[in-house]
C-alpha cells in the first residue's frame, strides 16, 4: 500500500545515506546528505554526472529505500511509493505508451484508484487544457512532436493534483526554444497551484530561471557543498530574467561551486 499526500507539503532530507551492492560490497553513492524544501518552494539539484542526482529523487519518491536517515514530507516519514506525486523525467518517448491515445495516457494514475468515469475526464480534459493540448486528446504519442509529448507527460503528472512535483531532466532531450517554452509552462504551473517542486537539471541557467534556490551535489559519495538563494523576482521572463546583472552573478556563483 502506498503513502499518500494530503496537504501542501514540506520536505526534509536528513542524514541521508543511499549505497548500492557492487561485487557483493556496498557502494556509497550519497552520504550525510540534509536539506529542506519549504511548501510551494522551487528547488534545483544541480551536480556533475552520475553524482546520483537521480538516485536522490527516487529515494524522495519511495522507490529506493536509504541505507541511512530519513525522508519526510510534512513530517511523515517516506518508507514506500508515494502517491499523487508528480513525476517527469528525460525520456518522455519511453514514459508514453504508443497504444493508447493521449487522453488514455494522461488518465494512467487514476488506474487502480476509486474515482468515477466523470470526475476522471474532468481531471483529464483540465490537464490537457493547463498544457495546450486539449485538441489532441484522441491523437496517439507518435502522431506528436518531442515537445508536445513531453507535454503529455506533464499533463500526466498534474492530472493527479499533485503537492509534490519531481522533474528529473524534464527538458534535456529537446531543442532549446522548445525547451524555454516548456520552462515557462512548468514554471507558471507550479506556482499558479502552489506545487512544492524539485528540479534535478545539468543545466545551470535552467535552474537559476525557474529555481527559488539551488543546491550543489559533489563528492564521492556525493553530499550538499553548496545552498544558493535565489533572488530574482517573479514571475520571470527569459529574455529580461536572463540579461539582468543578478542572474549572471548567481549563474558564475553556480558553476564555481559545481566546478569545484
Amino acid at each position: 500500500m502506498s503513502q499518500d499526500i494530503d496537504s501542501g507539503v514540506t520536505l526534509q532530507v536528513n542524514d541521508l545515506a543511499i549505497s548500492f551492492s557492487r561485487n557483493g560490497q556496498d557502494v556509497p553513492v550519497i552520504d550525510g546528505l540534509s536539506f529542506d524544501v519549504s511548501a510551494g518552494e522551487i528547488l534545483a539539484v544541480c551536480g556533475q554526472s552520475g553524482i546520483g542526482k537521480s538516485t536522490l529523487v527516487r529515494s524522495i519518491a519511495g522507490l529506493i529505500s536509504p541505507h541511512r536517515g530519513e525522508i519526510s514530507i510534512d513530517s511523515n516519514v517516506v518508507r514506500e511509493p508515494i502517491e499523487n506525486l508528480g513525476f517527469v523525467t528525460q525520456d518522455y518517448s519511453r514514459s508514453l505508451f504508443p497504444w493508447l491515445s493521449v487522453e488514455k495516457n494522461v488518465a494512467l494514475p487514476f488506474k487502480g484508484r476509486e474515482i468515477s468515469k466523470a470526475e476522471r475526464k474532468v481531471r483529464v480534459s483540465q490537464a490537457l487544457a493547463e498544457v495546450g493540448l486539449e485538441d489532441s486528446a484522441r491523437l496517439y504519442p507518435w502522431q506528436l512532436s518531442g515537445g508536445m509529448q513531453q507535454r503529455v507527460a506533464i499533463a500526466r503528472a498534474l492530472v493527479v493534483k499533485p503537492k509534490l512535483l519531481i522533474l528529473d531532466e524534464p527538458f534535456a532531450s529537446l531543442d532549446v526554444y522548445v525547451r524555454l517554452e516548456l520552462e515557462d509552462l512548468v514554471l507558471n504551473l507550479v506556482q499558479t497551484h502552489g506545487t512544492t517542486t524539485l528540479l534535478v537539471t545539468h543545466d545551470i541557467d535552467e535552474a537559476i530561471y525557474m529555481a527559488d534556490r539551488v543546491i550543489v551535489l559533489s563528492g564521492t559519495p556525493a553530499d550538499s557543498t553548496s545552498d544558493i538563494s535565489v533572488n530574482l523576482p517573479r514571475p520571470r521572463v527569459q529574455m529580461e530574467t536572463r540579461s539582468n546583472p543578478a542572474f549572471l552573478q548567481l549563474r558564475n556563483q553556480l558553476h564555481a561551486s559545481i566546478r569545484a
